[in-house]
C-alpha cells in the first residue's frame, strides 16, 4: 500500500521560512516524479513544484526564486524549502507522485497546513 506523509507545516510570519518533507512508502520512489501542490481556502488546488527522479526541477505560480524542491532517493523523501513566505502562500500543501513520463498524479498525501501571518 502506498503512503505519502507530509510534515513540516505550521504558522510562520511573513518573510519567514519553512521546510516541508514528504516521506513515501510502498512505491519504487526513484521512478516517480514528485510534486508539491497547494490549495488555499476557496481556491482550486494548484501545482507548486515538481522534481524528476534525476533531480530536474520546475516551479509554478510565482514561487520560483522563493521555493526550492529537492529529493533524497535513498530516503524516499522529497522536500520543499520555502523562503520569503507571503500571506498568499497560506494553503494546505500536498505531496504527490506520478510515474515519470505520464501526466497523472497517481498518489497523494493527506496534506500539511501552512499559514503565513502578515
Amino acid at each position: 500500500q502506498v503512503h505519502l506523509v507530509e510534515s513540516g507545516g505550521g504558522l510562520v510570519q511573513a518573510g519567514g521560512s519553512l521546510r516541508l518533507s514528504c516521506s513515501a512508502s510502498g512505491i519504487i520512489f526513484d521512478i516517480y516524479t514528485m510534486g508539491w501542490h497547494r490549495q488555499a481556502p476557496g481556491k482550486q488546488r494548484e501545482l507548486v513544484a515538481t522534481i524528476t527522479q534525476v533531480g530536474a526541477a520546475n516551479y509554478y505560480n510565482s514561487v520560483k526564486d522563493r521555493f526550492t524542491i529537492s529529493r533524497d532517493n535513498a530516503k524516499n523523501t522529497v522536500y520543499l524549502q520555502m523562503s520569503s513566505l507571503k500571506p498568499e502562500d497560506t494553503a494546505v500543501y500536498y505531496c504527490a507522485a506520478r510515474p515519470t513520463g505520464t501526466n497523472t498524479w497517481s498518489y497523494w498525501g493527506q496534506g500539511t497546513q501552512v499559514t503565513v501571518s502578515s
